[in-house]
């Protein structure tokens, strides 16, 4: 199994701002007051098509499907916490815990990926999960070490474990649980989602082993990590809290990698920091002040990956 893929989707926002029903437990966003609506989304566009551009630039296939005006989607510069897709030729449906955010799972951007050329083979959906208040964000709740097929999961209101399991059943990957927690207002608070404070690459992952305070855990994803021969990148709480775990690592013109961050994540990282990430890839960095501000998320989250076989 193949950890990056050169092929990616991305939303084109036409109504971002903050979304009011997510902000009870992303902590991360922010009301920027003195800017008009209008102004945020024109902003989020400016900074998505450059981001698009820059990775385009070195070879990146970007799918990028148009937000729909039909519903009120605050949040759908983020598919990947909907959608996975996975080098079987199967897919995954995710439930969601902000109602207007399961508005944003949509038949015609699955058609758009087979216009494309990739074949898909099966729809595992866990959306009817929803109906009983159960909640798995895709890639941001759970992140996938695809070539060791094991997957991390920090359990979360947004990541519930006994769905994790049957993820994991489904798709045959072996199953690492743990809690993740970041200090707000001077308490510690589960994370949303596990690809904030975690990134899993090829040969390496940058993690923030801070935020599990129990320190049984804290030890089992280390080790996980290591024994698969990993090298581990640490980041602090801080860092996590300019989104510098939320990265995705990606492949380019001649499967050249690149780890894919915000500026704002790149500019929190010290130096001895950004030499070990790139002894093994190249950093791409864009510009993501006003989506990290308002949407509570980062480059990572903007990227669902395509490993789907051709048609």
């Amino acid at each position: 199994m193949q950890q990056t893929t050169n092929t990616i989707l991305m939303v084109r926002p036409i109504n971002f701002r903050m979304n009011e029903q997510t902000a009870v437990n992303n902590y991360y966003q922010k009301v920027l007051d003195n800017l008009m609506p209008q102004t945020v989304n024109a902003k989020a566009q400016q900074e998505f098509d450059t981001y698009v551009d820059k990775l385009r630039a070195k070879g990146i296939q970007v799918i990028v499907a148009q937000d729909s005006s039909e519903f009120d989607t605050p949040d759908s510069i983020f598919p990947n916490n909907w959608i996975s897709f996975h080098q079987s030729g199967n897919i995954a449906l995710y439930p969601m815990f902000a109602e207007n955010r399961r508005l944003e799972r949509r038949e015609d951007i699955l058609e758009q990926i087979e216009n494309d050329g990739f074949h898909i083979d099966q729809v595992f959906d866990y959306t009817s999960a929803e109906e009983e208040d159960i909640f798995l964000e895709g890639t941001g709740s759970i992140v996938l070490d695809r070539k060791h097929q094991k997957a991390y999961c920090a359990l979360s209101p947004r990541a519930d474990e006994d769905l994790f399991i049957e993820f994991c059943e489904d798709f045959e990957y072996t199953p690492i649980i743990f809690h993740a927690f970041q200090t707000f207002n001077n308490e510690r608070k589960l994370i949303y989602h596990t690809n904030v404070m975690m990134c899993v690459a090829e040969t390496f992952a940058v993690i923030c082993l801070d935020c599990i305070d129990d320190k049984k855990e804290r030890k089992a994803v280390a080790n996980s990590l290591k024994e698969d021969g990993l090298e581990l990148i640490s980041i602090s709480e801080e860092q996590v809290n300019n989104f510098a775990g939320n990265m995705l690592q990606v492949s380019g013109t001649e499967n050249q990698k690149y780890l894919v961050m915000s500026q704002a994540a790149y500019n929190s990282l010290k130096p001895e920091q950004v030499k070990a990430i790139e002894k093994h890839c190249e950093i791409i960095t864009s510009s993501l002040d006003t989506i990290e501000a308002c949407g509570g998320g980062s480059a990572r989250c903007m990227m669902a990956e395509v490993f789907l076989p051709k048609a």
